[in-house]
């Protein structure tokens, strides 16, 4: 992503700003259950203390005290419980929401370079690795500050020489954890960086296992998947060898059994002396043993804290991403004609990036159809989507009725233009509402009369369903050409001015291709038309063609002019009739 080098990463706490204050609740929700089990601890200390006092009285005030603390410390660590929960389903509504919001600001060809993949991983798995933290992480932070502090406090209140033994012990646990986690946040980028690749590998092998099965059998394919694999085991195994045994000692020494060790130990000898009263001593015990051990959970802390780093990294990269400079309401303006024209454009996808259009200038009369032919590559469908700001140009303007199109309100550009990809899409939803995507209001005559026009609506009505009948996701239960089919029919039933088509009959077979293109015909007349063709043939009509080499406007003017010309179009041309004319037995190939 462009601009992920130029802007610093937040801090993990700053991306929850919304719902900062909610968090601070529930670590305090949290630190209060912890005290509360302490005070639990004490008041079975002070019971046992008064039945060594008096054995033939039972302390009921000491054990009612016990048990209202114990179901205090149980309501206050499920209050924190949820309102942790609550603020993480807060914020993963608030990141997605923005995130959903900068992606609708931002050049429509920055999201089809990064791919949705990658976007889907940021605004799903991203973003829930963050819930995860907020929701779980963020009570365990304040238990593991405050049980070692307030555990502190309270030994050095009964006796200061148990409480030096018991911090001693956690001083030897914390260097052992430091130990145990120098290098950590190499080791931790590099084992997420692996187990992603692995991740990716398994939805690629399981993505192409036709193309897989029909032509590689699995040998390039598995074999990517399987170098992925021993790449994570290979950091798994590094990480083991430099942190296993200071992590292994760690929680030996973190466990209560050292510090109850060194207790027991020290106050059977403080006893022995009559230096310290037996009641004291147990009660000692009682609150001590946890003291170490609290903090165990500091280690999953913070490997938790460096895999959201890396997910808040990934979220604000897309964040940092520049939006489309839009006009303002009152600075916009509006479209004279339906004219376009390019002056002196270049392009280049990224800044530092070669120049995929050079100095490229024409203009397109109101009403005109204008075909972008050229080899592949060569730049035409990069022409007709800056057209609608797919990107803004690098150098020069692109104007849609005498007006550039970054003085037009968003908006109004697109109600000026219809798009029929090759790459067609389909949602998940019944055929009617595919093609009146858009204009929800749009009556079923009128979307059937765009099928018809479209030569869609047979096979519509062949359909179980006819026009109720659901597309599946991504049309998947439609052929490719009833999917193009049927985005043809969604332009022809937007009527916008301008249309855009790039080789909107790829998928057409050879009986219906005929009507087809007397459809399109038809549906041109009267709007101005810019045309990528690869098919040759459909073309030759056009009032002008563009011919598009390496970047650059090689030629332009009607079919017959340029094959006299003798240049890039008479090759294409050549290339064409060519493999028009190829048969199984014939030598040209």
């Amino acid at each position: 992503m462009r601009n992920a080098d130029r802007v610093d990463t937040p801090s993990i706490w700053s991306i929850m700003q919304p719902v900062q204050g909610q968090i601070r609740f529930a670590m305090v929700l949290a630190g209060l259950s912890t005290a509360a089990t302490l005070g639990t601890l004490c008041s079975l200390a002070w019971a046992v203390h008064e039945l060594l006092q008096q054995p033939e009285q039972w302390p009921v005030f000491p054990l009612l005290l016990a048990v209202v603390l114990t179901v205090l410390a149980y309501v206050l660590r499920l209050s924190g419980f949820n309102q942790s929960h609550y603020a993480a389903f807060r914020l993963e509504t608030r990141l997605r929401t923005d995130l959903a919001r900068h992606l609708a600001r931002l050049p429509l060809g920055f999201v089809q370079q990064t791919g949705s993949g990658t976007l889907t991983k940021v605004m799903m798995d991203d973003v829930k690795a963050l819930h995860v933290f907020v929701a779980d992480s963020t009570p365990m932070y304040a238990r593991a500050y405050v049980s070692p502090v307030l555990t502190f406090l309270l030994l050095c209140w009964l006796d200061w020489r148990l409480a030096l033994a018991a911090t001693v012990v956690l001083a030897v646990g914390m260097i052992t954890v430091s130990l145990a986690m120098r290098d950590s946040s190499t080791m931790m980028r590099q084992y997420n960086e692996a187990g992603e690749n692995v991740s990716k590998a398994v939805v690629e092998y399981v993505q192409a296992m036709p193309v897989v099965r029909t032509f590689d059998t699995g040998t390039v394919t598995f074999g990517r998947y399987q170098r992925a694999l021993e790449t994570y085991r290979n950091v798994m195994t590094q990480w083991y060898q430099m942190a296993g045994v200071s992590s292994r000692l760690s929680q030996i020494i973190l466990s209560p059994l050292p510090t109850l060790v060194s207790l027991v130990w020290l106050g059977a000898w403080l006893v022995s002396r009559d230096t310290i009263d037996p009641a004291t001593w147990l009660a000692i015990l009682l609150v001590g043993t946890g003291m170490a051990e609290s903090l165990l959970p500091m280690v999953s802390l913070k490997h938790l804290v460096a895999k959201a780093q890396m997910s808040i990294h990934r979220i604000h990269e897309i964040m940092a991403e520049a939006p489309l400079q839009i006009a303002t309401a009152c600075q916009a303006k509006e479209p004279e004609n339906t004219s376009v024209s390019f002056e002196q454009v270049d392009f280049r996808y990224t800044a530092d990036g070669p120049l995929a259009l050079q100095n490229v200038t024409f203009s397109v009369e109101p009403g005109s159809v204008v075909a972008l032919v050229g080899p592949s590559g060569a730049g035409k469908t990069t022409v007709a989507r800056l057209i609608s700001r797919f990107w803004d140009v690098s150098a020069g303007c692109i104007r849609v009725g005498g007006v550039d199109v970054r003085e037009m309100l968003p908006s109004t550009l697109m109600q000026q233009i219809a798009f029929v990809f090759q790459d067609t899409f389909l949602f998940s939803d019944t055929i009617a509402n595919n093609i009146r995507l858009g204009l929800s209001d749009a009556t079923i005559d009128e979307v059937i009369a765009a099928a018809q026009a479209a030569q869609a609506h047979d096979f519509i009505m062949a359909l179980p369903q006819g026009y109720d009948t659901p597309a599946g996701e991504r049309g998947v239960f439609l052929s490719g050409g009833q999917r193009q089919r049927i985005t043809i029919a969604r332009a022809i039933l937007q009527d916008r001015p301008i249309l855009v088509l790039d080789e909107a009959t790829a998928f057409s077979d050879p009986e219906n291709e005929a009507a087809l293109v007397e459809a399109l015909s038809n549906l041109m007349r009267g709007k101005t038309v810019l045309m990528v063709a690869h098919r040759l043939s459909t073309i030759r009509d056009a009032d002008q063609i563009l011919v598009f080499d390496q970047g650059n406007l090689a030629e332009t003017g009607r079919h017959d002019t340029l094959l006299a010309h003798d240049g890039v179009y008479a090759r294409l041309w050549r290339n064409h009739e060519t493999a028009q004319n190829w048969t199984l037995a014939g030598e040209h190939i």
